[in-house]
């Protein structure tokens, strides 16, 4: 057995290492895995902010407002209500564990620089420059670090959820740096795994995003939903060697204006909100004036603003499109979508607890209700903050001890021996990302999803027969992982005969209220 604690997680951006903290400082001992390093996570690359109602000209009810709009008819009211009410609370936390957010101002007379982003009708949004994610990480691993309760394991990649007579009990794991699977057991398991966008081709996401919690808990037998719901971020810098760099929301929130290839406005054609619609109005209205033009991309001009204004409010992003000759004060920058966010997920309640018994989902893996079929911009932290905190503060009052008659098992290999043909994870790691992107993209048809359901279930046939027939690497089971969450993707997909926020389907362009205000939910069959 690899080891044992009060609380396992499994992840390290802002819910795994937010509720790590609050179960330690509660007494509790708590193991984090990580499969790379501490600090690589989707948190560290957030450059937006975090949403919260913090200005007196601001309210709880605009902001709940913003955020059942963007969700078209799918968010839980409920939820939004908790997320929203309890943000100011949360942010209180960051600021007492170390994270600096942008102010205007100097001195007692300084206030947090509020800015304002595609959906919302107020200036919430905190960030720390355009380097907020990077910020919080910093600040929540440096704590996480030094805590004396917190066992923090690198470079250990989860394989499958330990699970008996419906309980989950903790997980195997791999150690990448020395190929062995343990047993990690725990009172309690916590998935802060985040998404999976690397299931398409294009992705402003990192490497670590390939729904490995998603994956393990459906395998296990938990209940995932609305997974249809992918959402791709409109504006990903289009450079042929700037892989994933995601040019921010907050551009726009400041004044910058989408252009076509003739350098005409355009969003005024396709939403009254114009430039600051919601995300996937303005990804498919850029996918449409690509496909009318012929076009590889569009422009975002900001170049009106002042030049010494753009270069301290937008630093990294201005010093990043230089170094690929793009210098955003005089030049339109090159964007094109790419996927973003995942807004299904692992179905839990307002506690974060899943369906099945001792396991916990929080952040981007958990499908809670808040996004419903569209997230509103810079809600995502603010989800994974507040449902770390729920879930710590249910397992304060809820944690029990494992039961007597459970066993910790062993990890065996049978007649597994080292691949010699790891070409094939090479190609079905391709293949699959192509046919997300070119069949389950922004826009879709029965007759393009018909295609990648047939060709995902022979895919996820050899992928099976691999994992069996070689020893475990990470690679593998990255592979193993993003098979699953795209043939999820396809069958939600598949699933809606509708319209709706995130997910578009030619055959159904409209909305169908009648049959469709309700969630898409899949579970394995045992």
């Amino acid at each position: 057995m690899a080891g044992s604690s009060d609380i396992l997680v499994l992840g390290s951006g802002i819910a795994g290492l937010s509720f790590a903290l609050k179960a330690a400082q509660s007494g509790r001992q708590v193991t984090v895995l990580t499969k790379r390093a501490l600090r690589d996570s989707n948190t560290a690359y957030a450059q937006g902010g975090i949403a919260s109602v913090l200005d007196e000209e601001d309210s709880f009810l605009s902001h709940i407002e913003d955020t059942i709009k963007s969700g078209a008819g799918l968010c839980k009211p409920e939820v939004v209500e908790a997320v929203v009410k309890e943000g100011p609370q949360r942010i209180e936390d960051l600021l007492r564990w170390g994270v600096h957010f942008s102010k205007r101002g100097r001195g007692r007379s300084s206030s947090f620089d509020l800015t304002r982003e595609g959906g919302h009708s107020a200036r919430r949004i905190l960030h720390s420059a355009d380097l907020t994610g990077a910020e919080i990480e910093r600040a929540l691993a440096q704590k996480v670090s030094r805590h004396s309760r917190i066992k923090v394991l690198q470079w250990h990649h989860g394989v499958d959820l330990i699970t008996r007579r419906g309980e989950v009990m903790g997980c195997f794991a791999l150690n990448i740096h020395t190929g062995k699977i343990g047993a990690f057991l725990a009172k309690a398991t916590v998935l802060a795994t985040g998404g999976g966008s690397k299931v398409y081709l294009y992705t402003t996401n990192p490497d670590v995003a390939t729904g490995d919690g998603l994956a393990m808990a459906y395998r296990a037998g938990a209940k995932v939903a609305n997974m249809e719901f992918f959402q791709f971020h409109p504006t990903c810098l289009f450079h042929p060697k700037a892989k994933r760099f995601l040019i921010s929301e907050a551009l726009r929130g400041e004044g910058a204006i989408l252009r076509d290839g003739r350098g005409h406005a355009f969003m005024g054609r396709f939403h009254p909100l114009k430039d600051l619609a919601p995300r996937d109005i303005v990804a498919r209205a850029i996918d449409a004036v690509m496909k009318e033009s012929g076009d590889e991309f569009v422009t975002l001009d900001i170049t009106h603003q002042p030049a010494v204004w753009i270069r301290k409010r937008f630093p990294n992003i201005y010093k990043t499109c230089l170094q690929f000759g793009v210098d955003i004060t005089k030049d339109r920058i090159p964007v094109v979508p790419a996927a973003h966010f995942m807004c299904g997920g692992i179905v839990t309640d307002l506690n974060g607890l899943s369906s099945l018994k001792r396991l916990y989902a929080i952040g981007e893996v958990a499908c809670t209700g808040l996004h419903g079929a569209n997230r509103l911009a810079s809600n995502s932290l603010l989800e994974g903050l507040v449902f770390a905190s729920r879930a710590e503060a249910h397992l304060k009052e809820n944690l029990r001890p494992l039961p007597p008659w459970f066993k910790a098992p062993r990890w065996t290999t049978g007649h597994a021996t080292d691949s010699n043909e790891a070409v094939v994870v090479t190609q079905n790691w391709d293949e699959i990302r192509r046919l997300m992107w070119n069949y389950v993209g922004i826009v879709r048809t029965d007759k393009r999803l018909e295609r990648a359901a047939r060709r995902i279930k022979l895919l996820e046939q050899e992928i099976h027969q691999y994992y069996w027939d070689f020893l475990v690497t990470a690679d593998l089971l990255e592979l193993r992982n993003i098979a699953t969450v795209a043939a999820l993707v396809i069958k939600c997909s598949m699933a809606r005969k509708e319209s709706r926020g995130l997910h578009f389907n030619l055959d159904y362009p409209k909305l169908d209220d009648r049959r469709w205000i309700r969630d898409t939910v899949m579970a394995k069959r045992a």
